[in-house]
């Protein structure tokens, strides 16, 4: 049975007029469990815009503080937030535009260690680290927990997101576009090479529309589909991803089976 208060029904109201989403749709949305990698530039906007459309339970995991160089396009964050974990100002931002929110917090980093233990309790999740080695410690835990992962990246002017559905066989994962991280020190981080701070806007909007749309079940998702967004000249691409039958991790022959740790950071 559909229940909402007065209060919900208001709030929502421009999402439960869509025949595609209804009351039953935002039900979904607001008894869906999404978890979110990071706190910084995709975590935001994602997190903020699953946060506004209801969505009840949302997990973020960051270890870091507010500096006055994240403010640039970290908009979870505001300059008295600064020197404060960066996991609790998302926290106080969040409750603040949805109180009904059930936020929960991990200030600490994603290692092999706590991955499966944290994500088992989520449908959903959004990628937004800004190194490799987290990267493919996000595919690998997703894969192996059958878990809808939604990725996105950003640098310079570009970005880039997909969906990988690891609940099913035909979806092709991470591996299957990059096999193994590159050598540490090959890619400069967007701190070396710097970043258009809406680039990061622009992603997670989009990481945060696939979320929505595979709660609801509606759509055609990004699975099997790179959308690459040059903001300079203002152009989106769109590359086929197959499902490779020698990946290392979800191909025919498998030679992971196990998750891994990249010791060397190497960023994004």
């Amino acid at each position: 049975m559909l229940s909402f208060t007065d209060e919900q029904i208001k709030r929502y109201s421009r999402h439960i007029i869509l025949p595609e989403v209804g009351g039953k749709g935002q039900k979904k949305i607001n008894n869906a469990k999404v978890f979110c990698v990071g706190a910084g530039g995709l975590g935001s906007p994602v997190a903020l815009y699953l946060a506004a459309a209801g969505v009840g339970t949302i997990g973020i995991i960051d270890a870091d503080v507010v500096d006055l160089s994240n403010l640039q396009r970290q908009i979870l964050h505001a300059t008295p937030d600064l020197g404060k974990p960066k996991v609790e100002s998302a926290r106080e931002t969040l409750t603040a535009l949805n109180p009904d929110l059930n936020v929960v917090v991990y200030k600490e980093r994603l290692s092999v260690d706590n991955i499966m233990d944290i994500i088992k309790d989520y449908d959903i999740v959004l990628d937004g680290s800004d190194n490799f080695p987290t990267r493919f410690l996000v595919n690998d835990a997703t894969y192996f927990a059958k878990k809808i992962l939604i990725s996105g990246s950003i640098f310079r002017f570009d970005g880039q997101v997909t969906t990988f559905k690891h609940n099913l066989e035909t979806s092709p994962c991470y591996r299957c576009l990059y096999p193994e991280p590159p050598p540490a020190g090959l890619v400069p981080s967007c701190q070396e090479a710097g970043v258009l701070g809406v680039i990061a806007g622009t992603i997670g909007v989009l990481q945060a529309t696939e979320a929505l749309k595979e709660i609801l079940g509606a759509g055609d998702s990004l699975m099997g589909r790179l959308i690459i967004y040059d903001a300079f000249d203002m152009r989106f691409q769109e590359v086929r991803i197959h499902k490779d039958p020698n990946c290392p991790l979800c191909g025919r022959e498998p030679k992971i089976k196990e998750l891994m740790t990249y010791e060397q950071a190497c960023h994004l």
